[in-house]
C-alpha cells in the first residue's frame, strides 16, 4: 500500500475481504474506495483519518455498527453506502442529525439480517 501513496480511487470489491491492512490510512490522497460485496463485520475505521476521501461504498457487507461521530468530522467525505447491511437501530438514529454527507442505508424491513 505505500508504493501507492498518490492513489486516489481504489476498487476492492467482491474479494471477501474483512479487514484493511493499517497501511490503508498512510493513503492520503484517496479519493473513493469501493469496498461493496465483501465481508467486513466492523467498519473499517482506517478510512476515517483520510482527508480527501469522498466517497465510500461499503454496500452488502455485514457492519453493525458506525463511527458516526468520526465520519461527522471528515473534512471532504460526501457519500457513503451502506446498503444492505445489518445496521443498528441506533445507527439509523444518530446518524441523520450528524452528518452532512449522503448516508444511503437500506430501510430496516430490507436490510439484511446478520448470519446466526
Amino acid at each position: 500500500m505505500t508504493t501507492f501513496s498518490q492513489l486516489r480511487e481504489l476498487h476492492l470489491e467482491g474479494n471477501c475481504l474483512y479487514r484493511l491492512p493499517n497501511e490503508v490510512s498512510g493513503l492520503q490522497h484517496l479519493r473513493a474506495i469501493d469496498l461493496s460485496r465483501n465481508q467486513f463485520r466492523d467498519f473499517p475505521e482506517q478510512l476515517t483519518t483520510l482527508p480527501e476521501l469522498e466517497t465510500l461504498n461499503l454496500e452488502e457487507n455485514e457492519i453493525v455498527d458506525v463511527p458516526v461521530e468520526k465520519l461527522a468530522t471528515m473534512p471532504a467525505l460526501r457519500l457513503i453506502n451502506l446498503r444492505l447491511n445489518p445496521l443498528s437501530p441506533e445507527v439509523r438514529v444518530i446518524a441523520p442529525p450528524l452528518i452532512k454527507f449522503d448516508m444511503l442505508m437500506s430501510p430496516e424491513d430490507d436490510a439484511q439480517a446478520p448470519p446466526p
